[in-house]
């Protein structure tokens, strides 16, 4: 399973996925993380700016962390079966750790 994680500044969740450009990618098996890798996107990749019709760097991972996000986005994450969570934790290590333990 992919986990991504929204985080512009590579420390905090952002709260704004729709502008954010930069995502931590969890690599998970079970419920250990086994990879993370800082994903940096161009301007004209982040949500807000990108159509939703086609490919994005994001297709492949199965759930979106992030401190929030519209409901437009929601809807396009969803029909490219993509969970979408909004959380309150602001480490994204412990956003990943709270959704896997079920939090």
């Amino acid at each position: 399973m992919k986990i991504a994680v929204t985080s512009q500044n590579r420390k905090n969740v952002t709260e704004h996925a729709g502008r954010c450009r930069k995502f931590w990618v969890f690599d998970v098996e079970g419920d250990k993380v086994v990879d993370k890798q800082l994903l940096e996107l161009p301007k004209e990749q982040a949500f807000h700016d990108s159509s939703p019709h086609d490919a994005h760097p994001l297709d492949d991972v199965d759930v979106l962390i992030t401190g929030g996000m519209g409901s437009g986005l929601a809807q396009r994450l969803e029909r490219k079966g993509i969970k979408a969570l909004v959380s309150t934790d602001k480490d994204p290590e412990i956003a990943v750790s709270n959704y896997l333990g079920g939090s």
